[in-house]
């Protein structure tokens, strides 16, 4: 008997409970719907939003000095596509960048290996061995360099670091100012790790740059095409250029 009670009781408990609060959500709801004007929307009629993005308590300030409407969407940083706009937006800014001619620019080249296996003439592999190139326009010629193979190399416009220069410049159809080249190698000379490779290579993009030409990639690769041009097969160039094992 006593537990039958105790049922009814914990019942009616809950049924005004239940109830109470109904009644709380209406009276809210009255209440606002008096407060609030109603909005209205011609079919024609767009609404105004402002969108932005807070990456740092600063721009918090400036974004929120900057609404001019009361409709406004907050874009946080996992909104995806605004970083996406962003990364582009930036990218766009460093190839505008690297459009412009430059006074001097350092590249650096990997070793290469190839005829790998069966793969004659058409595959080939980077090395961890890298030389350094640095292009400079000066008043006159002249070619420095140290480390391996330094006293073998050519010091003249034989030297293929040349001829890679001069195929940039001819590509951008720009005339080759004097450039003062130095190299610093640390790929074995003439020993079978590609440092011919290496040489047009670096020598092709130092010109562009200096040139501040822009080569399409996508669908051309016209880089690879210029380098297998000069170096007669591209086993050796394509991994200097992309690194890992190339076919």
């Amino acid at each position: 008997m006593s537990s039958g009670n105790d049922t009814t009781k914990l019942a009616a408990t809950a049924f005004f409970a239940a109830t109470a609060g109904a009644a709380l959500s209406y009276l809210l709801l009255k209440n606002r719907s008096k407060s609030d004007p109603v909005h209205t929307h011609t079919p024609n009629q767009l609404i105004a939003r402002t969108s932005f993005i807070f990456p740092d308590a600063d721009n918090v300030s400036k974004a929120a000095a900057s609404m001019s409407h009361s409709d406004t969407q907050i874009l946080y940083p996992h909104s995806h596509e605004e970083r996406m706009r962003r990364r582009i937006a930036a990218r766009m800014a460093v190839e505008d960048e690297n459009s412009l001619p430059r006074q001097s620019v350092t590249v650096r080249v990997p070793a290469s290996s190839a005829n790998c296996g069966p793969g004659y003439d058409c595959i080939g592999m980077a090395v961890d061995l890298w030389t350094e190139v640095t292009v400079s326009r000066a008043d006159k010629f002249e070619i420095t360099a140290e480390g391996e193979g330094a006293d073998d190399m050519p010091k003249d416009e034989s030297n293929l670091l040349v001829t890679g220069v001069k195929a940039a410049y001819d590509t951008a159809q720009k005339e080759m100012p004097p450039l003062k080249y130095h190299v610093v190698s640390r790929v074995p000379y003439a020993r079978g790790l590609g440092s011919s490779s290496a040489a047009i290579v670096a020598g092709i993009i130092a010109g562009l740059v200096l040139a501040g030409h822009r080569l399409p990639v996508w669908g051309s690769e016209s880089l690879l095409q210029i380098a297998a041009s000069i170096e007669g097969h591209p086993d050796n160039v394509a991994p200097v250029i992309y690194g890992g094992i190339q076919i």
